[in-house]
């Protein structure tokens, strides 16, 4: 612990960084679907690794990257929509306990679609940016976490447009307040149980296509980082999206030091330590009032 010099530590804080922004985007997609459908979607993960291994595969016929990326995404997207409307919307009407079951289920049976299809081996997609790492007071930042960072402040910029700005932000974000007043002034709390999925599984391909090329693609790549987006949406108490991003940032970055001045091996028990200890002492999450949701 003692043996780490600034820039390792500043290191250490970028890359934590980088790795919060990944959690951010999958806990916004845990709150949104959340709120909307009344579900923890244990299935976000797998929305990343189909985005993922779609990307691998769509870059090797040939395409642009940028197009392999965009038609992976929304690839993803497309997963969430139908998962929604042929296993969730059936079933809106049961507990919450039957919702996760269902999720859970999801989640082992697009595992196993993607076994089928593609195989156990890796797949990976190339580096947005070819080149050694950025050197920052002393210390590497490699050119993908850049990116990484790039484009969740891109993906926060147009969430926060597009629930601020647009028609159909206004109504989701109605609905995720309150969905039988949302259905008093008009809006389907049905279209924006299907847009909330298609959302978050969009969020989660994004994750996807910018995480394949540091840790390749494979059927098993969304259980762990799906489970870390819980932790995340959980740490931001599950109903509010500024708590998901911040929860999302501070567990990359706790994760990350913890992993240099601890030992890297410790780095998955460190979010779910944060995640009991949270459950045990404020359940409602670190922004969350007294009236929030008890998980």
């Amino acid at each position: 612990m003692s043996g780490l010099s600034f820039p390792d530590l500043l290191q250490l804080l970028f890359s934590g960084i980088a790795v919060g922004g990944i959690y951010a985007l999958i806990s916004v997609g845990f709150v949104t679907i959340y709120n909307v459908n009344g579900v923890i979607n244990f299935a976000q993960g797998e929305f990343v690794m189909v985005a993922g291994m779609i990307g691998a595969t769509l870059a090797t016929t040939g395409l642009p990257l940028w197009l392999a990326c965009l038609l992976a995404v929304g690839a993803a997207g497309l997963v969430g929509a139908v998962v929604q409307r042929v296993a969730l919307h059936p079933a809106r009407y049961s507990s919450e306990v039957v919702l996760i079951i269902i999720t859970i289920g999801l989640s082992i049976m697009l595992r196993g679609i993607a076994l089928f299809i593609w195989g156990s081996n890796p797949r990976t997609l190339p580096a947005f940016f070819e080149g050694e790492p950025f050197t920052v007071l002393g210390a590497a930042v490699p050119r993908q976490d850049i990116v990484v960072v790039i484009i969740a402040v891109l993906s926060m910029l147009l969430l926060y447009l597009f629930f601020e700005r647009t028609y159909m932000g206004t109504a989701l974000r109605a609905c995720m307040i309150n969905k039988e007043v949302s259905r008093l002034m008009g809006i389907s709390p049905e279209k924006m149980a299907l847009l909330s999925l298609a959302l978050g599984a969009s969020l989660a391909g994004v994750v996807g296509v910018v995480v394949t090329p540091i840790s390749l693609a494979t059927p098993e790549m969304g259980l762990m980082i799906g489970l870390k987006g819980f932790v995340a949406a959980t740490l931001g108490g599950l109903t509010s999206i500024p708590g998901a991003v911040l929860g999302g940032l501070l567990l990359g970055v706790l994760e990350s030091l913890g992993a240099g001045l601890i030992s890297s091996g410790y780095k998955d028990a460190i979010a779910f330590f944060l995640l009991i200890l949270l459950l045990v002492l404020r359940p409602q999450g670190i922004l969350g009032g007294r009236s929030a949701k008890r998980v």
